[in-house]
């Protein structure tokens, strides 16, 4: 196997210097250039396994050179070296497609974390269908989630942050780990976590830690949420949901690549990539002072929008079918038949706007499969949700006794380790009348 290559493109020598040698030390090979021209000279001459380039070189910008590269060789990673603290050209720089940027005057152990991040990828392309990796597929051949799955593909040989827009119930974590587990830190942890769920008192100790003794009950000292996602992936759900003092923790730890834990002397440098989430508009949340505008453009290099699945209902179908054949698979039971949708259910399950999209696409299926007779499931085991109207009025406490009595089966369930759907293969194996079972 051929050492790495790599291009490292500045016009101040001693920089080439230190990251050729940091380099060296590194078995990586360089070559080097001053200029946007001659990087492209070099570009001709070799097959660099990434680039390094500054922002700011005589004949141009590292801008100029990555739109080169982008269409030329775009395969190729590319990392930006920036001004101290000019955030914004990096930003500018990811949002162009640039893999990371580190930041002068360099840190070294920085660069070794981007270029080892980047050799991850070397001679292998981005997975292009989910079915490569460990996780559930996005699943759907709608135009909207082939484009979704393109642009995972694509934002998993990035480290820029990702921030993950949609309704409640659209997969938002489940893009997250896609993107990680495409990506070169697949091998790496990932770390999910509800902002939301996490006490306002308690929440710069769970993200940045803290020493013994900094706070009333810090009986020991704690690593944080960034120190346990190192080399990995942080995905913060629901992030509107942050503190505002947070927050402004949250924009620090993005923008230096560090962390300080409570009651600490010195900050901590962490190698993480961010992606967040949140079903609430965050433009609207900033017009109210509720979120930092400053990390709003922080955490939104790149958004990955998830549509609702009332906008692919040609999805509907495909779904219903993986979700019931996962839970007869789930049933562990060797007897266990497939449940299966009539024509009708199927087409009520069309017309219906699923306010909470593919999870209650999954709730409504187990449901109905506790509920149906035999493997058949009909309109009348699916109990949608529908509005009064002449003559719902009699049925209505039907209705609510039979959910009353799915409700108490899936219960029933869970207590005994099992599956609604193994509850009934059970039951039935057993002689017990459902009704009477419930």
């Amino acid at each position: 196997m051929p050492k790495p290559l790599a291009l490292v493109v500045d016009d101040e020598a001693d920089i080439l210097d230190l990251i050729r040698i940091t380099l060296g030390r590194m078995n990586v090979s360089a070559v080097t250039a001053l200029t946007v021209a001659e990087a492209k000279r070099q570009l001709e001459r070799h097959r660099p396994d990434l680039c390094l380039t500054d922002l700011s070189l005589p004949d141009g910008t590292g801008l100029d050179l990555l739109h080169h590269i982008n269409t030329h060789h775009p395969d190729l990673p590319v990392a930006m070296i920036t001004a101290h603290g000019n955030m914004e050209s990096a930003v500018a720089a990811m949002k162009a497609g640039a893999f990371d940027f580190v930041a002068k005057p360099v840190d070294l152990s920085a660069l070794r974390n981007l270029v080892e991040s980047a050799l991850r990828l070397r001679g292998r392309a981005a997975p292009t269908d989910e079915r490569t990796s460990s996780e559930p597929p996005l699943l759907g051949d709608s135009p909207a989630m082939q484009q979704i799955r393109a642009l995972i593909a694509k934002l998993a040989r990035t480290q820029a942050p990702v921030f993950i827009t949609g309704e409640s119930g659209t997969g938002k974590e489940l893009a997250a780990r896609l993107i990680h587990a495409q990506g070169p830190r697949r091998d790496g942890p990932f770390v999910p976590v509800n902002c939301g769920a996490i006490p306002h008192d308690l929440v710069e100790s769970e993200l940045f830690g803290h020493k013994k003794g900094s706070f009333t009950g810090a009986l020991a000292d704690k690593e944080g949420l960034f120190q346990a996602a190192a080399g990995g992936t942080l995905f913060l759900d629901e992030l509107a949901d942050l503190p505002l003092p947070a927050q402004v923790k949250l924009l620090r730890a993005i923008q230096e690549k560090c962390v300080r834990p409570i009651g600490a002397a010195r900050e901590v440098p962490v190698d993480v990539r961010i992606i967040s989430a949140s079903h609430r508009d965050l433009v609207q949340e900033v017009e109210k002072g509720r979120f930092r505008q400053d990390l709003f453009y922080r955490i939104n290099v790149i958004e990955l929008r998830l549509p609702a699945l009332r906008e692919r209902p040609e999805d509907i179908r495909p779904l219903a079918v993986h979700i019931l054949r996962k839970l007869a698979r789930a049933a562990s039971e060797p007897t266990a038949v497939e449940p299966w949708l009539s024509e009708e259910a199927g087409a009520a399950l069309m017309r219906y706007a699923f306010p909470g999209n593919v999870r209650e696409l999954e709730n409504i299926l187990e449901r109905a499969v506790a509920l149906c007779e035999g493997e058949r499931i009909e309109v009348g085991d699916l109990y949608l949700p529908v509005s009064e109207r002449p003559g719902a009025l009699e049925s209505s406490g039907a209705a609510r006794v039979a959910l009353d009595q799915a409700h108490l089966r899936q219960a029933t369930a869970r207590a005994l380790g099992m599956t609604p759907l193994a509850f009934r293969y059970r039951l039935a194996r057993l002689g017990i009348d459902r009704g009477e079972a419930a």
